[in-house]
């Protein structure tokens, strides 16, 4: 088998220094599980927060990084200065998906759907009606996100946002359901819904809590279905994305759609969602890896 793979020895990078250290080091350590299973020679990395380093003899690398100086386009920068292939998206698209606004104007700009937005700093007024999401503009796992839904509810939220940044993404709240759709080396995969045993789709039910469900593939008309994944695929062509990435989206009672954000290296661990889809799209977890492996490097230098 090992004949047959593009690497051999493979490096994969976890940890890092941003607020998703600890779910980077889950989605890293199941990534290396699942490419020895696949064949390769697999030495787990550990990213701190002095840089880069990849030991000597590794072929590629695989990107398990979350958050700043993973999905922001840095670490992808330094390897291709370095020479060394790596998977997922490059520096651009990396940076414009990271980037809240970035990717909402391009989402704008490729006549996509997405909710009303403003960006505001500290002190501002609600520029927006009531119910209102607040967002970090450059950060992952709704980390610093808040629902907003009475007016004595806004200066903490504003507040508290404001921790991860100097700006505060701001966002029509949408009611209905939380949908995301995975993509692997440009194939979409079938949409998830994600139903929260309470509240909305928070970190701790990401992470900590058990009574999540994963709904997949999501339990929505077929037409429905079909459009969530073109527009998951447009959004991911619009950024620049290659390799792998996640769309989200909230979805009205009526069946509209409006997509949320593209996450350019989506979670590995046992609860994350792109390997939920592959699983039902009849890809195990170490062919999972593979495909994402193989194309590491295409076109990036």
């Amino acid at each position: 088998m090992k004949q047959s793979l593009p690497y051999h020895k493979i490096g994969v990078l976890m940890g890092g220094p941003s607020s998703e250290r600890e779910v980077s080091l889950r989605s890293g350590a199941a990534v290396a599980k699942g490419l020895a299973e696949a064949g390769y020679d697999v030495t787990s990395v550990d990213i701190g927060r002095n840089g880069l380093t990849v030991p000597e003899g590794i072929d590629a690398v695989f990107i398990a990084l979350h958050g700043s100086f993973g999905e922001d386009g840095e670490i992808q920068r330094m390897l291709e200065e370095k020479k060394i292939p790596y998977t997922g998206s490059g520096p651009e698209a990396s940076r414009r998906s990271f980037d809240k606004l970035l990717s909402k104007e391009i989402f704008i700009g490729a006549g996509l759907p997405t909710p009303e937005f403003a960006v505001v700093g500290k002190g501002a007024e609600n520029p927006l009606p009531l119910p209102v999401v607040t967002k970090p503009v450059r950060e992952g796992s709704s980390i610093g996100i808040h629902i907003v839904r009475r007016a004595d509810e806004w200066p903490a939220a504003l507040e508290d946002t404001l921790r991860y940044g100097e700006q505060a993404l701001v966002e029509q709240y949408i009611p209905g359901r939380e949908l995301t759709a995975g993509i692997v080396c440009d194939e979409v995969l079938p949409v998830i819904e994600i139903a929260p045993a309470e509240g909305y789709y928070d970190f701790h039910a990401k992470y900590q809590r058990h009574d999540t469900r994963y709904i997949v593939p999501a339990e929505i008309p077929d037409e429905v279905s079909a459009r969530c994944r073109k527009l998951a695929g447009e959004a991911y062509r619009a950024l620049g994305c290659s390799g792998l990435s996640r769309v989200d989206f909230r979805m009205t009672s009526g069946g509209e759609l409006f997509i949320l954000e593209n996450n350019s290296i989506p979670g590995f661990t046992e609860a994350s969602l792109l390997p939920k889809a592959a699983r039902a799209a009849g890809i195990p977890f170490p062919e999972l890896c593979d495909r994402i492996m193989r194309a590491a490097g295409l076109g990036k230098f």
